[in-house]
């Protein structure tokens, strides 16, 4: 008895310690091939409203229709529910939409992949949205089926942004060494990041599709890997009062973490007004979201905002 209990503590001990030799080794992997950088990513805040009022009427209108979103939605069969949501709410508002699918669903239009690995779909889209639209559009935002975006928001907060500069943009969370955009709750891309991309992608030593780890890391981990590489790192968007604008979480529940850590200012503690994406949210969700949002206006309350992005043409949008 004795014995077998002093084999199984071997055991455990054992057991333990090649855990952290494959968790060690992991993180050599992480840094194969690059220098040692320190890079804390930057807080970017969207432009002052002053700023926009001392804009002519001409340079405004100019800015409005100079920044052109493409929309990348990663979608699985098991998402109709909220893939038919996305479509008819907020990603309308898009210049441009289109759903990157696992495999081939006929209810509704998207680019099959052929692949159910998220990684892989997430290089597929990357891949062919830089070849078939690097020349018609300047920022490419890439969101899940459970998040909802206001588009108009996400054009204000890059109204002064340069796409010709590699911005890489969202919820930045840090992970060991490594800092990225988390993919609830959108990722933003602009055109010389995604071109930097489409190049790094075909270089399988420093951004394998499968991945070197004896673990699997998440879709937006080996985004921010591959895009490390180039020289791109992860940047946090807050409003100008410091308010992150991309969420990871639903309104109801940022509500009621606010409710618990500022009962006295729930609504001003809860969100940013400009805020850009909420995540985690379920079909019928989508659509209060939409009321809330584009439909629902204080009766004697005016909104005289310095700037309009007018829907793309053609567009049923709201």
């Amino acid at each position: 008895m004795i014995s077998e209990s002093s084999s199984f503590v071997k055991g455990v001990v054992l057991g333990g310690a090649f855990c952290m030799l494959v968790t060690l080794l992991g993180h050599i992997k992480l840094g194969h091939g690059t220098k040692a950088h320190h890079h804390e990513h930057h807080h970017i805040q969207a432009p002052n409203k002053e700023d926009v009022l001392n804009l002519s009427e001409g340079e405004r209108m100019e800015l409005s229709k100079s920044i052109r979103v493409y929309c990348i939605i990663l979608v699985k069969p098991k998402d109709l529910g909220h893939w038919a949501a996305v479509r008819e709410t907020w990603s309308k508002h898009c210049d441009k939409v289109e759903f990157y699918s696992s495999e081939n669903v006929k209810v509704f239009d998207s680019v099959t992949l052929n692949t159910n690995d998220m990684w892989a779909m997430m290089r597929k889209a990357y891949k062919i949205t830089y070849e078939r639209y690097k020349d018609e559009f300047n920022w490419f935002f890439l969101a899940y089926p459970t998040t909802f975006a206001i588009i108009e928001n996400l054009k204000y907060f890059l109204l002064k942004k340069d796409a010709s500069q590699p911005f890489y943009i969202g919820h930045t969370v840090k992970s060991g060494d490594l800092e990225y955009v988390h993919g609830a709750g959108g990722i933003v891309l602009s055109i010389e990041s995604l071109r930097r991309l489409s190049r790094v992608l075909e270089d399988s030593d420093k951004c394998p599709e499968q991945g070197g780890m004896i673990w699997k890391l998440a879709e937006d981990k080996q985004l921010a890997i591959c895009l490390k590489y180039t020289g791109v790192f992860a940047e946090n968007a807050e409003d100008s009062e410091g308010k992150d604008v991309f969420n990871t979480k639903s309104v109801g529940a940022l509500i009621k973490e606010a409710m618990s850590t500022h009962p006295q200012q729930v609504v001003d503690g809860c969100c940013s007004d400009m805020a850009i994406t909420f995540s985690g949210l379920a079909p019928n969700h989508m659509h209060v979201m939409m009321y809330g949002v584009y439909r629902l206006r204080p009766y004697g309350h005016t909104y005289n905002d310095a700037l309009v992005f007018l829907p793309p043409e053609g567009s049923d949008n709201d």
